[in-house]
């Protein structure tokens, strides 16, 4: 069951911005996503909350000035996804522009799956001797692999976003807004954002040292495209701070002033960077790279983001585009084969869904689980073989339910029925028995049972509601994609009741629609939907501009139509 609902707002904060200049409908939009003063829509670099507000920050930069003076050599580990390739990118640029003798290793997630594992220390020893580790996007949970660090004699770095455990790791150093006791008052920095804070305080101390000057120190705002990237692709809340971080990432790429390899994606994924959103790195350009990470090697993805060559950046962004369309290839099967498996479930008994086919690829199973959540509305596992007897499951949740808090509860209800497990509220990770998984099931199923009421396990499409005819035009659209909208701050849908004139299925798979309000014509098309609608339908839609044949015209995205 769906519902529509429109966002509530305060009429006096809707006023207060537009008094201060904020366009009458920008105003009421921000108005319902909880903004009062149009300062909170800065998006200069100076209004950045300062790295000093981290913990153990500067502490970081100390140590880090130190090893590059003495020419000690640093090796990123990353993670396999979008955030921990962007991450890494940031570091290998920002620390080499800093005079750092600075490698990376991204571990494999089949073989060797996530975190600094004591495993990963010993490939890094073997295949790159450093001195010291820095981990990006990962590390706050990695307590064996410091400890194994350590016994070799090389000290770590913890660059990290998500929540600790009950523990913490025997780090040098940790730099995690997420950790206890740290007041830096944006939690939502992705891992990117966390490397970018520690080259500013790191390029800070090494101007203290003399090193540099405010005239000579390597200019990081060029780095802000990945740090954008990064920041949409892990969507992560975009608070403040966030939104400044995407809007300068934004600006450069629409100035042309991005890196080969972002240039290189917008090309393959044929979107154009001078025009690029929010939209273009969480939908195209992110998918690209986290396939890489999915099917291959997040090493190439790696490259693709540190080249400098064009030829090399082009020639990396099609093998990337080529591994996405395996990706979605591979995705389509197992959702079909998910769909089959799930054919006798009833929603309407049913608070979860936990599925395993024996056929299904592992680095595939996220987005499969992201797919089901967002048919059914009921948080998803999805589990495929991890060798050794063990299947490996990849979880998505829906709003209320804390996906990584009912795992740690099955976990301590069925003591030894979870392998391990990890992750945060909307996503997490875990690996079982594969003879396990029916009492897993049954477990998981008993906690969202417990957890979880009939009106959470409604959907709720929460719009802004009727929009002025006036403002459906390119002109309008223009100036809302040039704001940022994205996760916790979430883009403009409207809502609105039309005349239904005409319905089509294109390409067995959308319903195109022609609407009629007031007089007015509008296109409007409904992606992976083909059930008709009635002569009077209640519309909830994006805006977009259509370019066709050189024509640019207004058309609809409905989110979710009903009859009227």
């Amino acid at each position: 069951m769906t519902r529509i609902t429109t966002r509530q707002f305060s009429f006096r904060a809707a006023e207060m911005l537009r008094q201060q200049g904020i366009h009458p409908v920008l105003a009421r939009l921000y108005a319902a996503r909880g903004l009062a003063d149009a300062s909170e829509l800065s998006s200069e670099l100076n209004a950045l909350i300062a790295p000093a507000q981290l913990k153990h920050i500067d502490a970081a930069a100390v140590f880090l000035a130190d090893a590059i003076d003495a020419r000690r050599k640093l090796v990123i580990v990353a993670d396999y996804d979008c955030d921990g390739a962007t991450a890494c990118a940031v570091a290998l640029r920002g620390l080499r522009a800093l005079g750092a003798k600075v490698d990376f290793i991204v571990p494999n997630r089949f073989e060797y799956g996530y975190g600094l594992t004591p495993e990963i220390v010993e490939l890094t020893v073997r295949e790159k001797s450093p001195d010291i580790i820095v981990t990006v996007d990962n590390g706050i949970a990695s307590i064996d692999g410091v400890d194994e660090a350590k016994r070799r004699g090389i000290e770590v770095v913890v660059t990290d976003h998500h929540l600790p455990g009950d523990r913490l790791p025997d780090a040098r150093v940790i730099v995690n807004p997420n950790q206890p006791e740290c007041g830096f008052p944006s939690k939502n920095l992705a891992g990117v954002g966390v490397m970018f804070y520690v080259l500013l305080a790191l390029r800070a101390e090494m101007r203290r040292r003399g090193v540099f000057t405010a005239e000579t120190q390597p200019k990081l705002d060029a780095l802000l495209d990945l740090v954008a990237l990064g920041t949409v692709a892990d969507v992560v809340k975009l608070d403040n701070n966030n939104r400044i971080l995407v809007a300068q990432g934004l600006k450069r790429m629409r100035a042309g002033r991005m890196h080969a390899g972002i240039a290189a994606l917008f090309r393959a994924a044929g979107r154009e960077a001078r025009r690029a959103t929010p939209f273009d790195l969480g939908f195209a350009l992110g998918p690209r790279l986290n396939a890489a990470g999915r099917l291959a090697d997040m090493s190439l993805g790696i490259e693709c983001l540190t080249t400098d060559d064009e030829g090399r950046a082009w020639a990396i962004a099609q093998q990337l585009d080529q591994i996405n369309r395996d990706r979605r290839d591979i995705e389509a099967d197992m959702q079909d084969t998910a769909l089959a498996l799930l054919d006798s479930y009833d929603p309407a008994n049913k608070a979860t869904i936990s599925v395993f086919d024996d056929s299904w690829h592992q680095g595939v199973i996220g987005i499969v689980a992201s797919r089901l959540k967002d048919k059914f509305y009921r948080p998803t596992i999805t589990f495929a073989p991890g060798g050794d007897g063990l299947i490996k499951g990849s979880g998505r949740s829906i709003a209320g339910f804390h996906l990584r808090d009912a795992l740690d509860l099955v976990s301590k209800q069925a003591p030894g029925l979870i392998t391990k497990f990890g992750g945060h509220a909307m996503a997490a990770g875990l690996t079982l028995r594969a003879d396990a998984f029916e009492a897993f099931e049954r477990a998981f199923e008993e906690v969202g049972r417990a957890w979880l009421t009939q009106s959470q396990l409604e959907r709720i499409v929460e719009t802004d509601g009727p929009l002025e005819e006036a403002y459906f035009s390119t002109q309008f659209i223009a100036l809302l994609d040039g704001q940022v909208w994205g996760q916790g701050f979430a883009p403009p849908v409207f809502c609105d009741e039309f005349r239904v004139l005409n319905q089509r299925i294109l390409k067995d798979r959308h319903l195109k629609l022609s609407l009629e309000k007031n007089g007015q014509r509008y296109d409007a098309i409904w992606f992976g939907h083909i059930d008709t609608l009635p002569d009077r339908a209640t519309v909830a839609y994006r805006l977009d501009a259509n370019e066709y044949n050189g024509v640019t015209r207004v058309q609809l995205l409905v989110e979710h139509a009903q009859g009227a």
